[in-house]
């Protein structure tokens, strides 16, 4: 009944869709994996910045999720209330890919639908459209290259991953692991040009910041002196910038001399501030407001008949020590 509640409390906003088959038919909905996320408000930006344009032509990009990303059957249960609802076309950033693919298929769906911000699995690609996104295992990859450059003799190392179903983040981990490891398909770094994960890793933090401080406090705690780096896969410990301030504050002195490394996606407010203070030393940000404009003008496109590119890439932002202050000006 709790569960059932959250999923009605995160959909209640449906009512703005009106009840006439003209309004859904103008609604373009736009599905993120938690509400609770900073990172997916700011898709809501960009779904709010295709407003002022759809609204000439009649649409409205619809921004909804449910309460908490780690709560994968509210995302299914949302999907599958717009689609009884009824919409133009559905963007959805899967928690769980193979859920919200089983989904898709179960109700047999014929309204244009795309991946926005995480993709469903490759033997799943043909359920939608095009994907709208960052380039997830590119993503990976400049981690793990930044990682090489200020650690060029290898180390310990622990990823810092969100839900073990969210195939943009497993993308993500196989970049880093490619890019350390010289080769590709490496399951875990096993000692590959002086690269090991610890066996503690990786780290699945269910995108919950409090959670993810709590598992990086605990990994160090754990590992006091086998340890050299976290590659956060997702910047999910850095959106809570008090609780990570006391994680990293007893290793200050080696993230500053060099013998402690920490490269992070995202590159949000406190990720930067964090980055400023030398709390974290790499940022490769993805363009968040950017996917949501941009996926709200494609289901446009593709609810008149247009024709779509199957892969939208929306670009990546490495920000250091040295260019914090001009790295996100486009």
């Amino acid at each position: 009944m709790k569960k059932m509640l959250m999923c009605l409390a995160a959909i209640g906003g449906l009512a703005v869709l009106g009840t006439s088959a003209s309004a859904a038919d103008k609604t373009l909905a736009l599905v993120v994996k938690g509400l609770d996320n900073p990172y997916f408000d700011l898709m809501h930006q960009g779904c709010d910045r295709a407003n002022k344009e759809l609204s000439k032509q009649g649409y409205t990009c619809y921004y909804t999720g449910p309460a908490t990303a780690a709560d994968e059957s509210a995302e299914v249960q949302i999907i599958d209330d717009l689609l009884t609802k009824g919409v133009s076309a559905i963007a959805v950033s899967p928690a769980n890919a193979p859920a919200v693919a089983e989904e898709l298929r179960r109700r047999n769906v014929t309204i244009p639908v795309i991946t926005a911000d995480a993709d469903l699995l490759p033997k799943d690609a043909s359920l939608r459209k095009t994907y709208v996104g960052t380039d997830n295992y590119e993503l990976g990859v400049k981690l793990g290259e930044q990682l090489k450059l200020l650690m060029p003799k290898g180390g310990n190392i622990c990823l810092v991953m969100g839900n073990p179903a969210a195939e943009n983040i497993n993308q993500r981990a196989a970049g880093t692991r490619d890019a350390l490891a010289g080769k590709k398909g490496v399951q875990k770094l096993a000692g590959e040009n002086g690269w090991k994960e610890i066996s503690a890793c990786p780290l699945y933090v269910n995108d919950d910041a409090a959670k993810a401080n709590q598992m990086m406090q605990d990994t160090l705690t754990a590992n006091a002196t086998g340890l050299d780096a976290f590659v956060l896969e997702g910047g999910w410990p850095l959106f809570a910038p008090q609780a990570y301030s006391q994680v990293v504050q007893p290793i200050m002195d080696k993230i500053n001399s060099g013998k402690f490394v920490i490269v992070s996606a995202d590159t949000l407010g406190p990720e930067i501030q964090a980055l400023k203070d030398h709390k974290v030393n790499v940022l490769v940000g993805q363009r968040p407001e950017e996917m949501g404009y941009r996926s709200a003008m494609v289901m446009r496109d593709l609810a008149e008949g247009k024709t779509v590119p199957p892969v939208i890439h929306t670009g990546l932002d490495t920000c250091t020590w040295k260019n914090a202050d001009t790295c996100l000006k486009h």
